[in-house]
């Protein structure tokens, strides 16, 4: 693949960049700037280069099944405006915001970038076709463009106009399309995961999570490819329960007790579960009035398996301290709640404990949790984008907004 270092003769180009800066907002005020921060280095390798920047990126959902006046509210919302203002500061140049998707405002913006010049255009899911990759407005955007930049690793699983139609249009022309710095370090740590080296092994996988059913394709592709996987989290009852262990009040996908059961059978030992549940009462702190550990196998009725006990957190230490590499998608408990943290931040010690091995977080709540604790320094690398990190690994090191710039 072509990376932003692979291109040359740019200068006075109209570069379309897809980054994603879906970040949390309140009003104006952005909560999070992160995945902002994560972009600069792809746009100012392309600033330097004297390309003509317009950048695309998703904010929020808006679902075109609502009224018209909801769906005026929802834009309203998922405005990128203030985004424009921040990245403006990081680059300490000014961002030009063009407030409309289509038609001869953003022509007129586009066609008047000077070199090196930056333009933002409006969230990409104002357009009702963006998500089902319109031809109409992949064609649209794509007239606008010399060449095509994909940066936006969060939305990499996603064939949706901005992030394949276009490139696949650009492509046809024979025109360049590449990989931004973010989406290269995400493909290079991830591809790692999936063609493991003899030298990365114990190669270890920690799922945590809340349903079986959301990890399901994960969890046959590790299979393949990993020496073990340990399994916290809520989804774990479900394999305790499929073992005829009793679960109390613990989440448990019924549907899934099959999938599970021949699962662990066919894994052969290489699946560890809980031994031991940090259990409360009740989910909700003002609801709950006890908590204990017990068996993961025996909790008793009225109470739930919120965090993993002691006997396990000494059990999956030991098998982290023996291992190459890892990739860990899923908290181990209820990490938001003081009493069921330890699981978790226990997972994190034991990966500190391990700098010269392969480690990486699979993005999403993992990365919330050790961002949280204080340990995102820790691991080799920090996915940016939890769906399509899973997706990655499930699928073998394809994504299609990969795929299409190959």
């Amino acid at each position: 693949m072509l990376t932003v270092r692979d291109l040359h003769d740019i200068k006075g180009k109209v570069c379309f960049v897809r980054v994603d800066f879906n970040v949390p907002l309140k009003g104006d005020v952005i909560r999070d700037d992160n995945r902002i921060v994560a972009a600069v280095p792809t746009i100012k390798e392309l600033v330097d280069k004297g390309a003509r920047l317009v950048l695309l990126s998703h904010l929020g959902k808006i679902s075109y099944k609502l009224s018209e006046e909801e769906i005026v509210a929802a834009k309203a919302k998922n405005n990128l405006a203030p985004v424009a203002v921040r990245l403006s500061e990081l680059l300490g140049q000014p961002v030009a915001f063009c407030p409309e998707t289509r038609g001869e405002e953003l022509e007129s913006m586009v066609h008047s970038l000077k070199d090196g010049e930056v333009l933002l255009m409006q969230n990409t899911r104002y357009e009702k076709g963006e998500e089902k990759n319109d031809p109409e407005i992949a064609s649209i955007w794509a007239s606008l463009a010399d060449l095509y930049v994909m940066d936006a690793f969060g939305s990499a699983h996603r064939a949706h106009a901005s992030t394949y139609g276009i490139p696949s249009i650009l492509k046809d022309q024979g025109k360049p399309v590449a990989i931004g710095y973010l989406v290269e370090k995400e493909v290079s740590a991830l591809t790692r995961c999936v063609d493991v080296a003899p030298t990365d092994r114990p190669y270890i996988a920690i799922l945590g999570g809340f349903k079986v059913s959301d990890k399901i394709k994960v969890i046959d592709s590790l299979l393949k490819k990993c020496d073990k996987i340990l399994i916290g989290g809520a989804m774990a009852y479900t394999f305790v329960k499929a073992l005829g262990g009793e679960t109390g009040n613990s989440p448990v996908e019924d549907e899934q007790l099959e999938y599970a059961r021949n699962c662990y059978k066919e894994a052969n030992g290489r699946i560890l579960l809980p031994v031991d549940s940090v259990c409360g009462n009740a989910f909700e702190e003002s609801e709950r009035s006890e908590v204990k550990v017990v068996d993961s196998d025996k909790i008793p009725a009225g109470f739930q398996g919120l965090d993993i006990g002691p006997k396990t957190i000494e059990a999956y230490s030991e098998e982290i301290k023996k291992a190459k590499m890892i990739f860990w998608n899923g908290p181990m408990g209820v990490f938001e709640q003081d009493e069921f943290q330890k699981g978790t931040i226990a997972i994190c010690d034991a990966i500190k404990e391990i700098p010269m091995s392969f480690t990486v977080c699979g993005g999403g709540d993992s990365a919330a949790a050790i961002k949280q604790f204080g340990y995102s320094e820790s691991f080799s690398h920090v996915s940016t984008g939890g769906g399509a990190s899973l997706e990655m690994i499930e699928n073998d090191g394809h994504l299609p907004g990969i795929d299409i710039v190959r």
